[in-house]
Formats: C-alpha cells, structure tokens, sequence
C-alpha cells in the first residue's frame, strides 16, 4: 500500500509517517518508481505506536515496542526492552499519583478552611462591574 492508504487506516497523516520514517520508527521501503510501500506489518507498528501515545508515553519510549514487533514477535510488549519501558512508565505514574494526592488534601484542606470562615461571618457581597451579587 501507499503512504496515504497507511495514513488513511492508521488515522494519521502522511506528514506524520514521513517523520515516523525519519526517526526510525516506520520503515523506508520504496517501490521500483521510487514511491514509499507499506505492508500490513506497518499497520500494526502504528496501531501499537498510537496505542501507547493515547497512553501519554512519549514518541521515543515507543522505540522497544516498535522494535519487538519488527523482530517478529507478536506483540511489542513481549521483549525485554518494552517490559523496562513499562516499569519506568508505571513508576512516573505513581510519582505523578502521589503528587496529585498531596495537592488534593492541599486543595481540600484550603476549603475546609474557607468554609469555616464563611461559616463564622456575614457573607461578604461580591461586587462586579457595579453589580452586586
């Protein structure tokens, strides 16, 4: 198939391929007329590719699984690389979790505070633009 069959089901653009290419990642086959050929190989290097960006993993951290399946295993997270790239991921994710969990008891012990004071006084008026709220 041509560039823009693969774009077509792989839900991306022919721009996108071509730097997939340049990077390594999408083989540079070429016909006798000197135009890009892909095979339905290269349609399950971009599906596992996009599966993992939905994922948030950066374009590089695709590399192991995209290698795994061109060495002709069957998925891209049977090889040892993929599996180290899973690890790291799984950790930046529990380093993000946490610091999410501490910004959220920040943020809840922000509005107990708030709403203890509101509870202790007069509701203050909100004026906007000469409206009174």
């Amino acid at each position: 198939m041509r560039i823009g069959e693969l774009a077509a089901r792989a839900g991306t653009t022919t721009r996108t391929l071509r730097y997939y290419e340049s990077r390594g990642l999408l083989p540079a086959r070429r016909d006798e007329h000197g135009h890009r050929t892909y095979d339905e190989r290269d349609v399950k290097l971009l599906e596992q590719i996009r599966t993992l960006r939905d994922f948030g993993f950066d374009l590089e951290e695709t590399r192991p699984f995209v290698e795994c399946l061109r060495a002709g295993h069957p998925e891209g997270d049977s090889c040892p690389a993929s599996l180290a790239v899973y690890r790291r991921k799984l950790a930046e994710l529990d380093a993000l979790i946490g610091e999410l969990r501490g910004v959220r008891s920040t943020v809840a012990a922000q509005l107990a505070r708030a709403e203890a004071a509101a509870a202790e006084g007069p509701e203050p008026r909100c004026e906007l633009g000469g409206h009174a709220w």
